[in-house]
């Protein structure tokens, strides 16, 4: 039979390409087999915790955000006050237990020099150093525990640079293992802290004031659609509807303001996985 140049050409092409393919599937089998017996070897050295995550590491489960182990035992709740020139002069940080959401303790910096420009709230700085220690409860003679006013009496007041204020407020967050910022109307607060954008922030207003996050959002109240409060949401007229208190008034003072804001937490009554909806960041 004579040969075919062209056809014995294909013929050969052919053959090429499934040697080729053999090889590249013998290949991919072995760079599979090195990779399983290279994990069995480090998993067989790893300690208990790495070995953990390398079982696990294509699990799907909670993202880290919203399971509750992420939400750790403390989270802050900051509160900041601006000069005339729309930078900020003072901040507040309440640190607060993720389970009681009580106040545990309290940090205030006064920012220099912005807050020698003066604001709308400048005569309120030194608010709690005006104010007479007799007025203060004395529960913590009582339980051993010091109420929240009694921490805000006995916060120590910081002028320092915003710098060396916030490395400060970042350092000290990190050395409690707190992650999540809580802050009322919180895309004012984040913007004004930029610096502070590692961690995650939370708006209490999304939830505060909302009729289907609050319960004492009566329903003669008008709301929007989306059940929000068409107005009168604000950090005073929230905390009136939700402690009865009519007389409350914001002091406008960054630390207390801050320790009202987690008293609003406590009085919506959420658990800290419902702010997912909050989640600023």
């Amino acid at each position: 039979m004579s040969s075919n140049p062209s056809i014995d050409f294909l013929e050969m092409l052919k053959a090429g390409a499934s040697k080729g393919q053999a090889a590249g599937s013998a290949t991919r089998a072995s760079n599979r087999a090195n990779s399983t017996n290279g994990s069995s070897k480090a998993l067989e050295k790893a300690t208990p915790e790495v070995k953990d995550k390398l079982q696990n590491k294509n699990c799907k489960g909670l993202s880290p955000k919203t399971s509750k182990s992420a939400i750790g035992s403390r989270f802050a709740v900051i509160d900041t006050e601006t000069n005339w020139r729309d930078q900020v002069m003072s901040i507040g940080v309440a640190i607060a237990d993720a389970t009681t959401f009580k106040c545990t303790d309290c940090l205030y910096y006064i920012i220099d020099p912005e807050y020698r420009s003066g604001g709308m709230y400048s005569g309120v700085l030194h608010y709690h150093v005006k104010r007479n220690i007799c007025e203060a409860p004395l529960n913590y003679r009582e339980s051993g525990k010091p109420s929240s006013e009694e921490l805000l009496l006995s916060t120590e007041e910081h002028v320092a640079s915003r710098k060396e204020a916030l490395q400060a407020i970042k350092s000290y967050l990190q050395e409690l293992g707190i992650s999540s910022i809580y802050a009322y109307n919180g895309k004012f607060d984040l913007g004004h802290l930029p610096e502070l954008g590692g961690f995650e922030w939370y708006d209490i207003m999304r939830l505060a004031a909302y009729k289907q996050y609050n319960r004492a959002i009566d329903d003669s109240l008008p709301c929007c659609k989306t059940g929000r409060l068409k107005s009168n949401y604000g950090v005073e007229p929230i905390t009136r509807m939700l402690s009865g208190d009519m007389r409350y008034c914001e002091v406008h003072n960054a630390v207390y303001d801050a320790v009202d804001e987690l008293r609003i937490i406590e009085l919506l009554g959420r658990s800290l996985e419902e702010y997912e909806v909050a989640k600023i960041n």
